[in-house]
C-alpha cells in the first residue's frame, strides 16, 4: 500500500510532499476503510448464497446478523434525527442499518441503483451529520455497492463563473515583462 504521507510528486520541476495527517486522522480514515470492506466483503457472500428475488428485509436481516456475528454493533431500523438548520427536531428516518455508531447502509432489491436511492443516502447523510454511508443493492444480477462520504470541512470559496470568464477572456491581452 502506498503510504501518501511519504509520496512525492513533481510540479514544474520542483518536488512537493504532501501535506501530513495526523495519526488519529489516518488511524480513524483506516478504521471506516476496513469497517466498509467488511460490510462489502459479507454483503457480496450473502448476494453469492441468497441470489436476488428476496425481499430488502432478506438482505436486512441476513446482513445484520452475519455482522453482528464478526463483532460489530448493528442497528436495524435505527431512528436518526433531522435537524433543521436551527437545530430544531424537523423529522427522524430510519436507517436500514447503522453499524458500529459511524456508517449508515441503505439496502436496496432494486433492478438496479437509481438515482434516487443515492439521493436518498446522500439526504441521510447530510441531515444526521454521520460522515459515512454505503448503498448495497441486492436485486441485480451483479451486487452492487457504492460508498459516500461527506466532508465535515467547509469548502472554499470559489471564484464565481462571471469573474473567471473575464480572467480567461483577458488574460491574452495581458502585459509580461520578461
Amino acid at each position: 500500500m502506498i503510504d501518501l504521507v511519504q509520496t512525492c510528486y513533481q510540479t514544474q520541476g520542483q518536488n512537493k510532499t504532501l501535506p501530513r495527517k495526523s495519526a488519529k486522522t489516518k488511524t480513524l480514515m483506516n478504521d471506516i476503510m476496513q469497517l466498509c470492506d467488511q460490510v462489502r466483503e459479507t454483503g457480496f457472500a450473502i448476494h453469492c448464497y441468497h441470489k436476488r428475488g428476496h425481499l430488502e428485509k432478506v438482505y436486512e436481516n441476513a446482513l445484520a446478523y452475519r455482522l453482528r456475528k464478526l463483532g460489530f454493533d448493528v442497528k436495524q431500523q435505527h431512528p436518526l434525527t433531522v435537524f433543521d438548520e436551527d437545530g430544531a427536531v424537523i423529522g427522524e428516518y430510519f436507517a436500514d442499518l447503522f453499524v458500529d455508531h459511524r456508517l449508515v447502509v441503505e439496502l436496496k432489491a432494486a433492478k438496479t441503483i437509481a438515482d434516487e436511492h443515492t439521493a436518498q443516502l446522500l439526504g441521510y447523510l447530510r441531515a444526521s451529520g454521520i460522515e459515512h454511508g454505503l448503498l448495497l443493492n441486492f436485486g441485480a444480477a451483479k451486487f452492487e455497492i457504492k460508498k459516500y462520504a461527506l466532508s465535515q470541512e467547509p469548502r472554499q470559496p470559489r471564484l464565481g463563473g462571471f469573474l473567471s470568464a473575464l480572467v480567461s477572456i483577458f488574460a491574452p491581452f495581458a502585459l509580461f515583462r520578461g
